[in-house]
């Protein structure tokens, strides 16, 4: 299979083709090679318009998602990125290429470890994973300019309205139950002050932590 090929069709039918216009998203969406990060079962299904499985009962995100949240983040390339859920990496690699620095945080020792052992492979510098509870976030590295969640919860944590610059941007899916969701962006306008806008109706994992779903 031609991987090349396949992003650059992806790109054009399932991100461009939907409506994604910002050139930074566009160029990581179209760089990061995102059959490093499925299982190798599933590689030749890995621009296919779809969320897939990895390892552990958890997914990789359908690419247009991965796109329209990262997009919705509005970032410029000089940012500080706080990533809930792993995964596989794949969403932090996108994240990479548009950020200055990616902080993502996985619940999962052995994702955390396997992300993390493929992203130094594949040379992303700019990525620290860490293995841990995402509900809380990451106080050390707090202020965070954006944060966007890769797993759906019952509400947004306190935590991570805590640890969003004043301007910044959080992206997260947001649902009664664990099942549906919707993909909401929060800014946070002063120190007590947040705003919140509904993107549109998502599936994701279950957001499992101390301010999840438990």
């Amino acid at each position: 299979m031609n991987y090349q090929q396949a992003r650059q069709r992806m790109l054009e039918n399932q991100i461009e083709g939907r409506g994604i216009n910002d050139p930074l998203v566009l160029a990581a969406m179209g760089a990061v090679e995102r059959e490093k990060f499925v299982t190798a079962s599933y590689a030749d299904l890995a621009y296919a318009d779809s969320a897939l499985p990895i390892a552990c009962g958890q997914t990789i995100s359908q690419p247009y998602i991965v796109a329209h949240m990262i997009e919705a983040l509005v970032l410029k390339g000089g940012e500080r990125v706080l990533e809930i859920g792993t995964g596989s990496g794949y969403a932090a690699a996108v994240l990479a290429k548009t950020a200055r620095q990616v902080i993502t945080i996985e619940c999962i020792a052995e994702l955390a470890d396997s992300a993390r052992k493929l992203l130094t492979e594949l040379e992303y510098d700019n990525i620290v994973v860490i293995t841990g509870d995402g509900t809380k976030g990451n106080e050390e590295n707090a202020p965070f300019d954006a944060i966007v969640v890769t797993a759906g919860g019952p509400q947004v944590p306190k935590s991570l309205n805590r640890q969003l610059k004043i301007g910044g941007r959080m992206v997260i899916p947001v649902g009664p139950n664990e099942t549906f969701q919707e993909l909401v962006l929060i800014t946070r306008k002063s120190e007590e002050e947040y705003s919140q806008e509904k993107l549109c109706e998502v599936r994701f994992v279950p957001l499992v932590g101390a301010e999840g779903w438990g």
